[in-house]
């Protein structure tokens, strides 16, 4: 594993295939997630790619550091930590973009800043944006609210409440992969958090593949369905089941290798 200094954090990463031809790719995960544990909730969508793979833990996560500032954990701000490490590994080359939830909000803010950086993006299960994510981030509020007073059991007891989506790979519990004193940070950061205007996303031109699932509302598919509207040449596909989310990998491996061969 390699780190990389930014401003309030060092992000720890990995890299495999990088005697592979072919384009780069750099897969993000959700919040409250790490690389890791999205292997075990089975997320992690590279596991099929051949070429070479970019992976990191976003600041605050995993073996990543961080420091107590909600603003640090905004989506702008885990897009000025994605666009650094491009730099840092390949610099002045394009390279595909792959990430869950907050990991599409990281993506989408990197591409409008910084469009010729990307080839293609495959954007997983989009989270709350615009309208919706005023709601969410009461409940993001509330979460960190409950962190701070119960803790973190807290918190995992709160969401094994709820079913999980119906494609939603089986998988084992897991805890949120956050240091306890950086998790209401990450909480209140992510409240603050939401996508530029609508415009400024239809600005975005990269051949871009939106993965979305069913009867999940922190994932709804209300914003899968306005980004595949406002990106052109987009395309949409709806999982509805575990063994169509099985099929992800493959769906990115096969626009990697389009989007190669169109650049």
């Amino acid at each position: 594993m390699s780190s990389l200094t930014v401003p309030g954090a060092v992000i720890d990463f990995d890299l495999s295939g990088e005697d592979a031809a072919g384009p780069a790719v750099v897969q993000l995960h959700g919040l409250t997630s790490s690389r890791s544990r999205d292997r075990v909730l089975g997320l992690d969508l590279g596991r099929e790619l051949s070429g070479r793979l970019l992976r990191y833990d976003a600041r605050g996560h995993g073996h990543s550091t961080g420091r107590p500032v909600p603003e640090d954990y905004a989506w702008e701000r885990l897009a000025d930590d994605l666009l650094a490490l491009l730099d840092h590994v390949y610099p002045g080359e394009a390279v595909h973009g792959v990430g869950p939830s907050m990991g599409t909000g990281t993506l989408l803010h990197a591409a409008i800043r910084e469009p010729g950086r990307f080839l293609g993006l495959t954007l997983v299960v989009p989270p709350t944006v615009w309208e919706s994510r005023r709601a969410q981030a009461g409940t993001y509020e509330s979460q960190a609210a409950l962190v701070e007073a119960h803790g973190v059991g807290a918190l995992v007891a709160l969401g094994q409440e709820a079913a999980p989506p119906p494609a939603a790979p089986a998988a084992p519990p897991t805890q949120p992969d956050v240091a306890p004193e950086l998790l209401p940070s990450l909480l209140r950061g992510a409240a603050l958090a939401d996508l530029p205007t609508a415009a400024a996303v239809a600005g975005v031109v990269v051949p871009t593949q939106i993965l979305a699932w069913t009867d999940d509302p922190t994932h709804p598919l209300s914003t899968a369905s306005a980004l595949h509207e406002l990106l052109t040449g987009s395309t949409l596909t709806v999982a509805s089941t575990a063994e169509a989310v099985a099929g992800w990998p493959a769906l990115l491996s096969a626009q990697v290798l389009a989007t190669a061969g169109s650049a």
